[in-house]
C-alpha cells in the first residue's frame, strides 16, 4: 500500500500548532492516559486507522497497559480487564465515533453512565480525545497514510 499523498500537516503545516494546542489542552483535564489511549485506539480501530492504531499501541505500552489488555480493546464488552470508568469511556468512544449508526448517536444511559465515573472537565478530555482522534483517522485513512512514514 502507498499514501495518495504527503501527510496534510506537512503539507499545511499551519494546522498542527492549533491542533496540539487542543490536544494539549485535552491533557489537562485530569484524565488517566490509560483511558486516554484505551478511547483513541478504540476509535481508531472502528475507523480502520492503521496510523492512529500503530500510535495507539505505542501510546497505551508507554501508558503501562499489557499486552492482554490491548488485545482485548476490540472486544471490551466481552472482557473482564477493564473497570467500569473505563468501559463507561470505551462505550462514549464507539458512540461518539458512530454518530450516523443511531437516530440518538449517543444515547442518555451511555452519557450518564460516563458521567458517573468521570466530572465535567475529565469529559470535556475524553470528548475532545474522541473527536480529535476521529479527525486524525479521517485524514489518514483518505489519503492512506502509512505508519511511520509521515512525509
Amino acid at each position: 500500500m502507498e499514501s495518495r499523498m504527503k501527510n496534510p500537516a506537512v503539507l499545511l503545516p499551519g494546522v498542527m500548532k492549533p491542533i496540539q494546542e487542543i490536544n494539549a489542552q485535552a491533557a489537562t483535564a485530569g484524565v488517566p492516559e490509560s483511558v486516554v489511549q484505551l478511547v483513541h485506539m478504540r476509535s481508531s480501530q472502528i475507523n480502520g486507522c492503521t496510523v492512529c492504531v500503530a500510535y495507539g499501541l505505542q501510546g497505551l505500552r508507554k501508558a503501562g497497559e499489557s499486552d492482554e489488555r490491548i488485545v482485548m480493546i476490540a472486544a471490551w464488552r466481552e472482557s473482564p480487564l477493564f473497570t467500569g470508568a473505563e468501559r463507561a469511556a470505551l462505550d462514549l468512544a464507539e458512540h461518539a465515533t458512530r454518530l450516523a449508526d443511531r437516530p440518538d448517536p449517543v444515547p442518555d444511559a451511555v452519557w450518564d453512565e460516563a458521567a458517573r465515573h468521570f466530572d465535567d472537565k475529565q469529559l470535556a478530555g475524553i470528548v475532545l480525545t474522541i473527536a480529535m482522534t476521529n479527525m486524525f483517522n479521517r485524514i489518514n485513512a483518505t489519503t492512506r497514510q502509512i505508519p511511520g512514514n509521515w512525509g
